[in-house]
């Protein structure tokens, strides 16, 4: 015990949200400790790091032929290996500041369609970027842990947590998961809907941060009591030329119809694949909305009207899941049967 005390004070454990969109860091000591979008900027040349997360994301669009901005997380796991361990080094170097005699045992986030390759690639980053340890939770067991939803008891949960590659729809039963759906489908499949709406009925041609700014301040599932209005800026793809536009939310709402169906059908088909007594369960608890995606606009309205349950929405859904996963390193004993690996 004193040495396990003694090695958990010179090393920090970490608990590790590794999504497509952000990447959040949560340790024991301290709760979440950073958050940051999952982009690397590199120089083209070398291909060496030039910025990591916020910084490189504002590069996303803006960069000159020396400079590669890109995303290496895609669908919710690892589409570049060397760029993902340099970014996962980077972030542990900046929140375990200083010298570290011990290296860290880190938790970490996963799809519940996560392959055995996908597996491996997520552990070794890991291992390379500097933990000794690595466990693996899968990220609806880990969104019900962080809402504190009762896992252990013989009762069914659903949750369904809404990320930036992908959408994950999961039944948990006895710290279990009974039924699970990956789809990936999510934020980007929303924001690059957008795109493709807006080039198809105005000519207007708008980047990826432009698209995802669109969708949080008016994009909605529902109509909303007040039109929401926005001035989008972009360029018009048959003259050229820089054009500003104002565009209301039932605009955007149309535009990403097809990706907000796709999750409503994938909570449906979760509900018809469920034993009948689970299901019962989830028509007197409701549903746990979680992930970046939970906080679009009417959409626990849209999801409760489609499969009359209770739809409720974390207090924090952007860090349910890291929360989760930093209590399985929190409370290793009681959670040790959640990890995969």
């Amino acid at each position: 015990m004193f040495l396990q005390k003694f090695l958990g004070f010179l090393g920090k454990d970490l608990a590790m949200d590794l999504g497509t969109a952000n990447t959040l860091l949560y340790t024991t000591q301290d709760g979440i400790v950073l958050n940051e979008p999952s982009v690397v900027a590199l120089d083209a040349r070398s291909g060496k790091p030039i910025a990591v997360g916020k910084e490189a994301k504002e590069f996303l669009g803006r960069t000159p032929e020396r400079i590669r901005a890109i995303r290496p997380m895609k669908d919710g796991v690892i589409a570049d290996f060397e760029v993902t361990k340099e970014m996962i080094s980077f972030f542990i170097r900046k929140v375990i500041k200083g010298f570290n005699i011990i290296k860290p045992r880190i938790a970490i986030c996963v799809p519940t369609g996560i392959t055995q390759v996908e597996k491996r690639a997520v552990i070794e980053s890991a291992h390379q970027a500097g933990a000794r340890e690595v466990s693996l939770v899968e990220e609806p067991m880990a969104a019900a842990i962080g809402a504190g939803l009762p896992i252990e008891a013989p009762i069914g949960n659903m949750v369904v947590d809404i990320g930036g590659g992908t959408t994950e729809v999961a039944v948990i039963s006895l710290s279990a998961i009974a039924y699970a759906e990956s789809v990936r489908i999510a934020g980007d499949e929303m924001n690059e809907a957008i795109q493709r709406h807006l080039q198809k009925k105005f000519q207007l041609l708008i980047g990826e941060n432009m698209a995802e700014s669109i969708k949080i301040k008016i994009g909605s599932a529902m109509p909303m009591d007040e039109t929401l209005l926005m001035d989008i800026s972009g360029k018009n793809m048959i003259t050229g030329t820089p054009c500003t536009l104002e565009v209301d939310d039932a605009v955007i709402r149309d535009a990403i119809r097809d990706p907000v169906m796709a999750i409503v059908n994938a909570i449906r088909r979760a509900l018809e694949k469920t034993p009948p007594e689970l299901v019962g369960d989830i028509a007197t608890n409701g549903l746990l909305l979680a992930g970046g995606g939970a906080l679009l606009k009417g959409l626990d309205r849209l999801i409760s009207q489609e499969t009359k349950l209770a739809v409720h929405i974390d207090d924090d859904p952007l860090t349910t899941v890291v929360r989760g996963t930093g209590k399985t390193i929190d409370e290793r004993a009681r959670y040790k049967s959640v990890c995969i690996n």
